[in-house]
């Protein structure tokens, strides 16, 4: 049996002129968890990752902390959508986005809009955001195979829409619309989601587990 453990990016820059760096929080979040795991005896085959850099650099941070020499590979499809883009086409007129409550609220109405079938010009559909993500989840999963172990670490957009794929396989676009938005608030930084690979299929096994960090404290982020 395979296995793919979906890592979610370490607390990226929040509020900065580029959100897209690791946080000194975010880098040791990466490096408790590769701890972690090579504490457990888990030694991956591949590591997958998305083109964003906190992406990337949570999966250098988490070869640190585990010793892994395995090889790295890029795959776009695991890229977060353009929430920014989302955002500013589905909730037009906020400009103050700093204060993380306000942020948070404009998110979800911008995600309601996005997922309920809201299309606006050069903006990814919520239908073909979860068409690659599935697209990638299976290519990890034929690179974990019989026995073997891919990580990929990835946003929680991405992450979610695997999972939510894996829930209900045969779930119409209400239904994965409606798991998503649920589940695509609740993902704890450097958390872990369990998929295994076996003869009858891929099944979620565990998901947002993070026991790697504090149960309280700074480490403990969302965002």
């Amino acid at each position: 049996m395979g296995v793919v453990l979906l890592v979610r990016h370490g607390q990226a820059s929040f509020g900065a002129a580029d959100y897209d760096v690791l946080s000194d929080t975010g880098r040791e979040q990466a490096r408790l968890l590769g701890g972690y795991l090579a504490e457990r005896g888990v030694s991956p085959d591949r590591v997958f990752h998305g083109e964003l850099r906190r992406q990337q650099h949570t999966a250098e941070e988490m070869a640190a902390g585990g010793g892994w020499t395995a090889p790295r590979e890029t795959d776009p499809d695991w890229d977060e959508f353009d929430h920014l883009a989302v955002m500013s086409a589905l909730a037009p007129g906020i400009s103050d986005l700093s204060d993380r409550r306000e942020f948070q609220r404009v998110y979800e109405l911008a995600l309601a809009r996005w997922t309920s079938g809201h299309e606006p010009e050069g903006i990814e559909p919520f239908t073909g955001f979860v068409a690659r993500v599935r697209a990638a989840l299976d290519r990890a999963c034929d690179h974990a195979g019989p026995g073997g172990t891919a990580v990929v670490v990835s946003s929680g957009g991405p992450i979610t829409a695997a999972v939510a794929a894996l829930v209900d396989p045969d779930g119409g676009h209400a239904d994965l619309a409606r798991i998503w938005l649920r589940m695509n608030v609740s993902l704890v930084n450097t958390s872990l989601t369990r998929v295994v690979v076996g003869g009858s299929g891929t099944r979620l096994l565990t998901f947002n587990e993070h026991p790697h960090l504090p149960p309280t404290g700074p480490l403990l982020t969302y965002r």
